[in-house]
């Protein structure tokens, strides 16, 4: 899935050297840019390329090399705005002090102010600009202007941008008038997945209401949790995840949760097969994220076959189509999530039809053929590098806060295809 402006630059078929920088790195066990780098990575590799994968150090050792993919292990310093920084900044000397790579993808328009230092060692650079970050409630004034430069850094000094949401592509084009890869994400189709972790949890198959985020304003896991706690539901509400660096809000949701005895709070769950269980399994995934393009957790809970109810934003409307339940508060989710309870077949049925078409517009191996086919573009030279000067044309506010306004269309009261 590709938008943006048409190329006819010549592609060759010639082995890259290929750089990933700016995620937590792989094994994949925290989000949706490591998982990308991990599938997309790892499928480059197949088709006879050479793949640099940066990791931050954790805990546990980093392998080498993990799928065909060489791993470079680095420090960061652990702090909500610099631990990105100081390990991306890391990451960016290594590569500039060793065999430069053909291209390098750069995750995270936050990691755009680096792409000057790859451009002198002549390492020719796509940064992947994530969402409106600057619009996060857990930024500060000095971090929300922190974004919204290196978003214009980032239009200045890359020589081609990714966004995974036409939303996304749209704001680039309105604000800055340059042109932008529309490349979304991928996801595992789940079909005969086991339940037996299941029992570990207390859960059964078909038994519980299911939220994985992470605990922050914008993705409503408060909403959330006050709008069950208000409904008739009988099932439990499974709510899966956290947040290191915001105790407040964290409290805020535990505090909601501890009085209702129906929802279980999981933490995080860093099992892939577990959650992959948990996904599959859940009578419906509740997803609250407002902020930002295509997230990979709701593309999770489509490939697991799970019916989903979205807040209402034209970005999860984007993604889910005529398949979702969307809604904008505690009182609208409440009834979608009673209506779900006495509605199982019908459940089941957006259920199928959520899959289908994950398995249509989100495949891994069309996304990792979308970045090769721009890897080699920029490779024998094509560049957005200066087309813009990276001053917007309107304001930001007020454009950002379009594309976070309800759709026309009166938000769904019901399961409906």
């Amino acid at each position: 899935m590709t938008a943006g402006i048409e190329h006819t630059a010549p592609t060759s078929h010639r082995r890259l050297s290929i750089a990933m920088i700016g995620t937590r790195g792989v094994p994949a066990a925290y989000g949706g840019f490591e998982t990308a780098v991990e599938e997309i990575g790892r499928r480059l590799v197949d088709r006879g390329h050479d793949v640099t994968v940066y990791c931050r150090r954790t805990a546990q050792p980093v392998p080498k090399e993990y799928l065909g993919m060489k791993l470079v292990e680095l420090p960061a310093l652990r702090h909500k705005i610099l631990e990105t920084l100081s390990h991306t900044g890391l990451s960016v000397l290594h590569a500039t002090l060793h065999r430069p790579a053909d291209v390098a993808f750069v995750f995270n328009a936050a990691n755009a102010p680096f792409v000057p230092l790859l451009r002198l060692r002549g390492i020719p650079s796509v940064v992947h600009v994530d969402g409106l970050e600057w619009k996060r409630d857990k930024w500060g004034g000095a971090g929300r202007r922190y974004y919204r430069w290196a978003e214009q850094v980032s239009v200045r000094e890359a020589d081609a941008l990714i966004a995974d949401a036409q939303g996304i592509v749209d704001y680039y084009r309105d604000e800055f008038s340059v042109p932008t890869e529309l490349i979304s994400y991928g996801t595992r189709i789940l079909h005969d997945t086991s339940a037996d972790r299941l029992a570990e949890l207390g859960l059964r198959p078909g038994g519980y209401h299911l939220v994985v985020a992470r605990f922050e304003p914008e993705n409503h896991v408060d909403i959330i949790v006050e709008g069950y706690r208000a409904s008739e539901a009988r099932l439990p509400l499974v709510v899966v995840g956290s947040a290191p660096y915001a105790a407040d809000h964290t409290n805020r949701i535990s505090d909601l949760a501890a009085s209702d005895s129906r929802i279980r709070m999981l933490g995080s769950v860093w099992d892939q097969n577990q959650l992959d269980q948990l996904y599959k399994h859940a009578s419906t995934y509740l997803h609250g994220h407002s902020v930002g393009g295509t997230n990979p957790s709701l593309l999770r809970a489509m490939g697991a076959g799970t019916m989903v109810i979205a807040w209402d934003v034209v970005f999860n409307r984007e993604v889910l189509g005529l398949g979702g339940a969307y809604f904008s508060g505690a009182d609208s989710l409440s009834a979608l999530i009673e209506d779900a309870e006495v509605n199982p077949d019908r459940v089941a049925e957006v259920a199928a039809a959520l899959q289908q078409r994950a398995e249509q517009l989100y495949n891994w191996d069309s996304v990792t053929t979308s970045y090769e086919k721009l890897a080699k573009r920029v490779a024998v030279g094509y560049s957005t590098h200066r087309q813009s000067s990276g001053r917007a044309g309107v304001s930001m506010w007020s454009l950002s806060d379009n594309l976070s306004k309800q759709p026309t269309t009166a938000p769904s009261r019901g399961i409906t295809l």
